[in-house]
């Protein structure tokens, strides 16, 4: 079997050096950093991950925790994540975990004793999840958030949710649609409900009275988009439009139109949140807000194995698709 000491005689370079290659350590000139690739690529060598823990302390392992019932959000940010842990050397440990309570910190504790993760991954609304977030700081296990809110120990990724709720807003005045539904998120999904705030900043601005009959809480599940649209569409004044706060949900309620006979875009609107893959394969395809997710995923990898930077600004787009019209 091919050892460190190999590399190291065919690269000519210290095994010192060769080890910083491997764990992708900073500070390594290209040319050294490729000469030790070379000798890695062609004798084969496959770094021994006990020893790489025994000499950095490290466990080369990130945990991404996730309660989110919304498969295309969160296996975007996984893919991301993913990805850039292979490229670091890491390896990415995907454990659902239930918001609050003994439960997820004895999910939480085995985890760590199992497997010491050199860091966590959260993703909303675990982001802002006052007890996990404090259990992880008593730990002191590092962790790094998206579109989490409020200051905390961690690093975080900002996300524009407000601008993107008013980008729609903005999308669906400008079509004529003067009564529009919303299917908000779970009380628990800060960062969607700042999607909210935006829609309702872009309707005022508009200078549209905002009707909160026309407002229905969903769950960010498919079940619950179709729920949410039955109540709406059932309203004695049905909206001509209607905004979900995901793609999950947007999508049940196309599904529900077409269940019960409504023209897309014709007869009602439809737009949603996060561009997931199934955006695009709804029929007609989704109006919906891109969201960068596999960068964000990838950066918060960045700033859990290299250790925290200034995080970058990730844009949302508005991406108009078949599912959204003039109003008739």
């Amino acid at each position: 079997m091919t050892s460190i000491h190999d590399v190291a005689a065919l690269a000519q370079v210290s095994i010192k050096t060769v080890s910083r290659v491997v764990n992708k350590a900073p500070n390594v000139s290209a040319e050294l950093r490729n000469r030790v690739q070379a000798a890695i690529d062609e004798l084969g060598y496959r770094p021994n991950q006990s020893a790489r823990r025994l000499a950095g302390g490290r466990s080369f392992m990130v945990a991404f925790l996730y309660n989110n019932p919304a498969p295309g959000y969160v296996s975007r940010i996984q893919i991301g994540a993913a990805w850039r842990c292979r490229e670091l050397g890491y390896h990415l440990v995907v454990e659902p975990i239930s918001p609050g309570g003994e439960e997820s910190f004895d999910v939480l504790d085995r985890l760590v004793a199992a497997l010491r993760p050199d860091g966590v991954l959260l993703v909303p609304p675990l982001s802002d999840d006052a007890g996990l977030l404090a259990r992880l700081a008593e730990m002191g296990l590092p962790y790094a958030r998206i579109a989490g809110a409020g200051e905390t120990a961690g690093f975080t990724v900002p996300t524009p949710e407000q601008a993107g709720g008013r980008m729609v807003a903005d999308h669906l005045v400008a079509l004529g649609h003067r009564r529009i539904g919303v299917i908000t998120p779970p009380s628990t999904h800060h960062a969607a409900l700042r999607r909210v705030e935006g829609f309702r900043d872009g309707l005022a601005a508009a200078g549209l009275t905002v009707d909160d009959s026309l407002f229905m809480q969903g769950r960010f599940d498919f079940a619950s988009g179709i729920e949410a649209g039955e109540a709406l569409l059932a309203l004695p004044e049905p909206p001509s439009a209607i905004f979900a706060t995901n793609d999950e949900m947007a999508l049940g309620v196309l599904t529900l139109a077409h269940r019960i006979g409504l023209r897309v875009p014709e007869d009602l609107s439809v737009a949603g949140f996060d561009d997931t893959s199934a955006s695009l394969t709804s029929w007609p395809p989704l109006t919906t807000v891109r969201q960068p997710l596999e960068d964000m995923g990838r950066c918060v990898i960045d700033a859990l194995a290299r250790g925290p930077a200034e995080a970058p600004d990730f844009l949302f787009t508005l991406i108009p698709r078949g599912s959204t019209g003039p109003l008739g």
